[in-house]
């Protein structure tokens, strides 16, 4: 099994496919590097692909010490993964969790990505929940510690933005619900109470991405909810990005409706490769009809 070793001596587990320009996925807190199976199989056909676990998830360590998670080690541990692959530049490919670390990641080492994608990003960001949010990320991580993650992940089903991604394919749920069964106890509770439960909302960081000129591609599902008006937010804010809006589609995006996460994906890689992925001029922002 391969791993890469971050400074602080975490060992990642990762996973990659295929050859051309390089594409890392960057897992969801209910995900891990099985996560983009999907993307992996349809991708590696033209680019080096690259899915990996985050500290404290399946194949990788899992530290005890709760100081050893959060938000700004998710950011060192993606970019620990093309150091340790030693690739320069890649496309940062993230969902919800995992697109927190990819936005930070294009907010602090711009230098190292040609695009970000940011799917399912925002679970509370919005400033009048944003407190209540980290409230609840680290009630939800002590009863973890209490039950194990086999009854957190039993649970899941009855969120509203899991449950179409059930009703659409309740075989490919029932293994997503397997996978996230199989997350140390630890691991788990760690990363929801230091990165859930710690992390800064989108909305502290308006002037850094206002500046951020990376291509980005916002991706949502119109029933999740608690990422609408982030993902909006954010697309008018990032003076390259573009957002796609999936009808009837909840959190788990690329799992939930693989090809059409893979299509609007590939258009997007392909139109920043023909140079047609071009910032929005100022004065048609919020411009007339007529």
């Amino acid at each position: 099994m391969a791993h890469a070793t971050t400074q602080d001596g975490v060992k990642l587990y990762y996973e990659e496919a295929g050859s051309g320009a390089p594409i890392l996925f960057v897992h969801e807190y209910a995900g891990d590097w099985r996560s983009w199976e999907p993307q992996m199989r349809f991708f590696a056909r033209r680019h080096r692909c690259i899915t990996y676990s985050f500290r404290g998830y399946p194949r990788s360590d899992v530290p005890e010490s709760g100081a050893l998670y959060g938000q700004d080690y998710a950011v060192a541990d993606a970019l620990c993964m093309l150091d340790h692959v030693n690739i320069p530049r890649a496309h940062i490919v993230g969902l919800s969790q995992g697109a927190f670390a990819a936005a930070h990641f294009g907010r602090l080492h711009a230098d190292r990505a040609l695009t970000l994608t940011l799917a399912g990003i925002g679970s509370g960001a919005v400033r009048d929940g944003h407190e209540q949010f980290k409230r609840d990320a680290r009630a939800t991580a002590a009863r973890i510690r209490e039950q194990g993650m086999a009854q957190y992940a039993a649970s899941l089903a009855a969120k509203p933005t899991r449950g179409r991604f059930k009703q659409k394919d309740p075989r490919g749920f029932a293994e997503f619900v397997q996978h996230l069964s199989e997350h140390p106890d630890v691991g788990a509770a760690n990363t929801m109470e230091n990165y859930q439960g710690a992390r800064p909302s989108l909305y502290d960081f308006e002037d850094d991405w206002r500046t951020l000129d990376v291509p980005t591609l916002i991706v949502c599902g119109d029933e999740d909810e608690p990422c609408l008006q982030p993902s909006l937010y954010l697309k008018r804010v990032l003076p390259n990005a573009g957002l796609a809006i999936f009808a009837k589609t909840g959190h788990t995006l690329n799992l939930e409706e693989p090809d059409a996460f893979n299509r609007e994906l590939w258009n997007f890689l392909a139109l920043v490769e023909a140079g047609k992925w071009t910032p929005t001029a100022p004065a048609d922002k919020g411009a007339a009809l007529v």
